[in-house]
């Protein structure tokens, strides 16, 4: 593929976040794509998020974005006799992070990180992912960061483009608290992120600094992580409730708007 050439990344590394059926029909499945990153970058990472191993308590902290017994009871009613399922290195990605992710994970070559909900995986990324901890589990972004990496979104929006919690959490927005499922017990997951459905919003102050190409059926755009991470970091310094989404029943920017006051 081409294309992922034309974005001239400068043998840097790369955060993506993809939808393989924007593409269109693509000869040789997602594996072609991988390849194509792998081919075009200085190292690939992606999110290998397993959500299925969160744990949901009938009650918590306040202001932490979650109506726990919502949750609680909606998650007992789906599966009223499983036990929670845990991480394992070799549990698949989330399959609403996309078939992208899951196919860089099972790439002979990948590492993954062990955060029990919110690991990363990747290849010549080491450095990245071993940066992760429970307290800063989006750390790996930052290291991205430090070589002059790029955000990398193909057929997809700001909305999904992790590296923007990470910017949050620079910024010193409020971080919510989970808790996830491991082999002996059920562990506290701090510095959690927020919403993302008000992402788009900085759309119109990085565009200048945007590499965009069409593969496929999809448009691909390419951002540098650091102008990414400075930009919003700036607009949330400026404004505590920038980027946050409008909707009414979102409880996680909710919860931000009470925390900052």
């Amino acid at each position: 593929m081409q294309g992922f050439r034309d974005l001239s990344l400068g043998g840097q590394p790369v955060i993506a976040h993809g939808s393989f059926k924007s593409l269109g029909r693509v000869q040789g499945g997602p594996r072609v794509v991988i390849d194509a990153l792998l081919a075009a970058s200085g190292g690939l990472m992606m999110p290998a998020f397993t959500y299925e191993t969160l744990v949901y308590p009938p009650t918590g902290p306040r202001n932490n974005g979650m109506d726990y017994a919502a949750e609680y009871d909606w998650h007992n009613r789906q599966n009223p006799d499983a036990a929670p399922l845990y991480f394992r290195a070799d549990l698949p990605v989330d399959e609403e992070i996309g078939i992208l992710a899951e196919t860089l994970r099972r790439q002979r070559d990948a590492q993954r990180s062990l955060h029990p909900v919110l690991s990363f995986t990747g290849v010549d990324v080491w450095y990245a992912l071993e940066r992760q901890t429970m307290d800063d589990p989006l750390a790996p972004i930052g290291a991205l960061a430090e070589e002059n990496g790029w955000a990398l979104l193909i057929g997809v929006d700001q909305r999904v483009n992790t590296s923007l919690h990470y910017a949050e959490r620079l910024a010193g927005r409020p971080q919510f608290l989970r808790w996830a499922a491991t082999p002996r017990r059920v562990v506290e997951c701090p510095n959690f992120p927020g919403d993302s459905d008000g992402f788009q919003q900085i759309v119109r102050h990085i565009k200048q600094a945007i590499n965009a190409v069409t593969i496929g059926e999809a448009r691909v755009e390419a951002i540098p992580l650091r102008v990414l991470l400075d930009t919003a970091q700036q607009l949330i310094n400026e404004d505590p409730l920038a980027l946050l989404c409008q909707r009414d029943t979102c409880g996680r920017c909710n919860a931000v708007r009470e925390l900052i006051g």
